[in-house]
């Protein structure tokens, strides 16, 4: 009996450094799990790959683009494309752009100093629904919410009422105290000298005892709640 091949994720690529994209597609196209779609450098290219066939599952957007930021064009794609997950790839640090990007609808924030596998892994948990920030863009994320969470905190992350920490164990306490501070997996499992395997576990039971769905409201959660 012959095996159905596993669709490919398909790629919109959208930055306006053509030698970036070149080497991001060349860099993708070796992941048999991935397929670039197309490549736009700007937003208006953007918009006429997505009225194109086939749609894209994931864009990759860059903050500084000719015209319109990237942030500022995310409701206009998610409008042009409902469904398709959107992630931030770019090269600002800025915490007031973080915080547009999240509130606008991106799935995601990464830097473009992302070693290629976590680019790969985190295209894929996008497409799966998560939201995935740069460790270092975490921490900022935290210190905004704690100086400004009124002006600045999307409002899709802020805590819910009702989940106490007391729900938690001493030792999803203390990981949740870690994801706070930014600290990816393996610098958990480290710090802990632990698996990073069962960094992973302890991770989800926390989202699903407090009925979170990304790490970004843990570390949120773990804010607001005097944890930090």
């Amino acid at each position: 009996m012959t095996q159905t091949p596993t669709p490919r994720i398909q790629l919109l690529l959208v930055d306006d450094h053509h030698l970036f994209r070149r080497g991001l597609r060349a860099l993708l196209s070796q992941d048999e799990r991935f397929e670039v779609v197309c490549e736009a450098g700007d937003i208006g290219e953007a918009l006429r790959c997505l009225a194109q066939a086939p749609r894209p599952d994931v864009i990759l957007l860059d903050n500084h683009l000719p015209g319109v930021r990237g942030v500022d064009a995310i409701p206009t794609l998610k409008d042009a494309a409902p469904g398709t997950r959107i992630l931030m790839l770019t090269v600002s640090e800025n915490e007031d752009d973080l915080a547009a990007a999240l509130r606008a609808g991106a799935d995601g924030y990464l830097l473009k100093t992302v070693e290629s596998d976590q680019l790969a892994e985190t295209i894929v948990k996008v497409l799966d629904g998560e939201s995935v920030i740069s460790p270092e863009m975490l921490t900022k994320l935290v210190s905004v919410f704690r100086a400004r969470p009124a002006e600045t905190t999307p409002a899709p992350l802020e805590p819910p009422n009702g989940p106490s920490p007391a729900l938690l164990s001493p030792r999803e306490r203390e990981i949740l105290l870690l994801i706070a501070r930014g600290d990816s997996n393996k610098l958990i499992a480290r710090a802990l000298d632990i698996a990073e395997t069962t960094v992973k576990i302890h991770v989800q039971h926390i989202l699903r005892k407090l009925g979170l769905s990304s790490r970004v409201q843990a570390a949120v959660f773990a804010t607001s709640h005097g944890l930090v």
